[in-house]
C-alpha cells in the first residue's frame, strides 16, 4: 500500500486525516481508492473524466505524477492543492 499525504483543505474533507495507506497500481487508481474511502472528496481531486484537476498537484516520491504514473507499495504520494496569492 502506498502512503498518501493530504494537505488542507483536502485533509479536512478526509475527516482531518493527513496520511492514509491506499492500494493502487497507478496514481489515478490510488486517488479513486481515496474517493471510495472518503466520499466527501469526490470531485475535488479528479474531474468527471478521471483526470487530475488543474489546481491539484500530485507528487510520487518527490517527482511530479500524472494519472498513469506507476505506484508501488513503498511509494509516497503528496496531494497538494495549488495556492494562489500575491
Amino acid at each position: 500500500m502506498a502512503v498518501v499525504r493530504l494537505r488542507a483543505p483536502l485533509s479536512e474533507l478526509a475527516g482531518g486525516t493527513k496520511e492514509l495507506r491506499l492500494e493502487g497500481a497507478t496514481v489515478v487508481d490510488v486517488l479513486r481508492a481515496l474517493e471510495r474511502e472518503h466520499p466527501d472528496m469526490e470531485g475535488w481531486i479528479l474531474d468527471e473524466r478521471g483526470r487530475i484537476r488543474e489546481h491539484i498537484n500530485v507528487f510520487v516520491n518527490r517527482e511530479y505524477g500524472r494519472e498513469d504514473t506507476s505506484v508501488g507499495d513503498d511509494d509516497r504520494l503528496h496531494v497538494l492543492p495549488a495556492i494562489s496569492g500575491g
